[in-house]
């Protein structure tokens, strides 16, 4: 089992910068892969960016250039840095574990709760 704790939400103007964390624990040699994931009212969830446990991110192209995932080994725990905000960017923010090959998730997967991201004027 692995449990995973979002922070770091909040309100926002266009143009400024947040950013999140995910902390990890429990079992966590059993994923490979966190993820941020994202859910608009009234849209599907989709995925924001990953990154391996070797590193190698990706990142959805309605935010490349703006956010950057990154991880901090010694504190279980993996960010999200977000610039350039935007109205669009409004959600829910939610950490995600598994195990990714490719992109293919497999077995079973870990979520947060999730936290709040509001850009607004």
């Amino acid at each position: 089992q692995v449990q995973l704790v979002e922070s770091g939400g909040g309100l926002v103007q266009p143009g400024g910068s947040l950013r999140l964390s995910c902390a990890a624990s429990g079992s966590i040699s059993s994923i490979n892969t966190m993820a941020w994931y994202r859910q608009a009212p009234g849209k599907e969830r989709e995925l924001v960016a990953t990154i391996t446990n070797d590193g190698n991110t990706n990142y959805a192209d309605s935010v490349k250039g703006r956010f950057t995932i990154s991880r901090d080994n010694a504190k279980n725990t993996v960010y999200l840095q977000m610039n350039s905000l935007k109205p669009d960017d409004t959600a829910v923010y939610y950490c995600n574990a598994g195990i990714l090959y490719g992109v293919a998730w497999y077995g079973q997967r870990y979520w947060g709760r999730g936290t709040q991201v509001t850009v607004s004027s």
